[in-house]
């Protein structure tokens, strides 16, 4: 009945428009109403409590991090890499655009923001070398969803904060199914255009490419400082974000010279507003999930699903499912904050690894962002590029097909995402 009430109230909240942080708020004063408990200095001090976490400082300097790579030209270069690399075989935009999505998201970490700085660099591209309209759009909104999946991830961080999981386990363990969904875009893309007649750019020399490199040499060594840290213990995710953050203002304003003091503060000011909703919405959070746990909701999902609990995969591919099923009309972080406090403790019980349910969880909420009728992603493409939704709709449909196809490949053989983590984890 309590699991039932939240549920409702949610739902019916964000069902009457109300922004998902006063849902959940609401959500969760129905709980304490519902135990005779309410409290509103409770509310508030767990409120409090909810974003005073170390490891949520990642997600301001994160948020700045690829504010200024956007604004300093690191994103530029890196599609200038991309073409001459790429660009001369048939369909090369589309695998340039591949190619920077990973890139890329191994800088910023945003899904919208990836996706927005794909669409306004190559999207007048493709247009002018006569791409199909709507498979242009779908793959730079495909694209843009690796973001969340290779570390810097704010998502992986929410991820880390709501389920006590490992934040460095979660990087690491990002990489390689981040680098199957680029993997899985290439074919599907390589077959959309094997019939169309396109412009083939021709092949960069060799001494274009170099200076392409050297050019961009700065922007790709952001990542390997990452997760280099990360990895040998220099440093710690949030330390990280620290070091992302300075280290890109660093090179925007001293090496490439293209972050004016302007610039910097426009950039900070878009990047405080961020961690605003974001830190809010993360406290909201919290406050429902340690009313979720007050309220033993998790006990009772279990019992709803015990059945399935000497079966993990059954029990992986029933969860997925219902990501799947909210990931279309609702946005990641709020999702991830919501239902991650609620299935830990059936995955842990049975006997599930914490680090790569997180990291399917993650997948799953991204697919979301492309999917209709919500599609946070599909919705900002179609803006910059000044497409209709339908178009972007149809293009985007072979690209989900592949995410989920992974997906379930994933869920099937677990190790594919497991066996890699072990190995770089050491």
């Amino acid at each position: 009945m309590t699991l039932f009430l939240f549920l409702g109230v949610l739902l019916v909240s964000i069902l009457l428009g109300l922004p998902v942080a006063f849902a959940l708020l609401l959500s969760a004063m129905a709980l304490m109403l519902q135990m005779d408990m309410f409290s509103a200095d409770i509310l508030a001090q767990s409120l409090i409590n909810g974003v005073d976490s170390f490891p949520l400082l990642a997600i301001p300097f994160f948020l700045v991090a690829g504010e200024v790579m956007s604004a300093g030209g690191l994103s530029k270069r890196i599609v200038r890499l991309a073409i001459s690399l790429v660009g001369h075989r048939k369909g090369g935009l589309g695998y340039v655009a591949i190619f920077t999505s990973v890139l890329l998201a191994g800088l910023s970490g945003s899904a919208v923001a990836d996706a927005a700085a794909l669409v306004s660099i190559l999207y007048p591209m493709m247009k002018k070398g006569g791409y199909p309209e709507g498979h242009s759009m779908g793959l730079l909104a495909a694209g843009g969803i690796i973001a969340p999946v290779i570390p810097p991830s704010l998502a992986l961080i929410l991820m880390g904060v709501a389920g006590n999981i490992s934040i460095a386990k979660l990087f690491i363990g990002g990489i390689v199914p981040g680098l199957l969904m680029g993997v899985g875009l290439i074919v599907v893309w390589s077959w959309l255009v094997k019939g169309e007649d396109l412009e083939v750019h021709p092949k960069a020399p060799m001494s274009e490419r170099m200076a392409a490199l050297k050019d961009g040499f700065w922007a790709l060594l952001l990542p390997v400082i990452i997760i280099g840290g990360i990895r040998f213990g220099v440093f710690t995710p949030t330390e990280a974000a620290v070091v992302a953050a300075v280290y890109a203002i660093f090179v925007s304003t001293v090496i490439y010279r293209e972050l004016s003091f302007q610039k910097l503060v426009r950039t900070l000011i878009v990047s405080a507003r961020s961690t605003a909703m974001v830190m809010f919405l993360v406290g909201c959070a919290m406050v429902a999930a340690w009313l979720i746990t007050v309220a033993q909701l998790p006990q009772q999902l279990a019992e709803m699903l015990g059945g399935l609990v000497d079966s993990p995969k059954l029990l992986m591919a029933v969860i997925m499912l219902i990501v799947l099923m909210v990931g279309m009309v609702m946005d990641l972080s709020p999702t991830i904050l919501i239902l991650v406090p609620l299935f830990m403790p059936v995955v842990k019980l049975a006997g599930i690894d914490p680090v790569y349910f997180g990291l399917m969880f993650v997948i799953n909420c991204s697919i979301g962002l492309i999917t209709p009728p919500v599609g946070t992603v599909l919705n900002v493409v179609c803006g910059v590029g000044r497409v209709p939704m339908s178009v972007a709709v149809k293009g985007v449909l072979p690209f989900i097909c592949v995410y989920i196809f992974l997906l379930a490949l994933f869920v099937v053989f677990p190790d594919i995402i497991i066996a890699p983590m072990q190995f770089l984890i050491g």
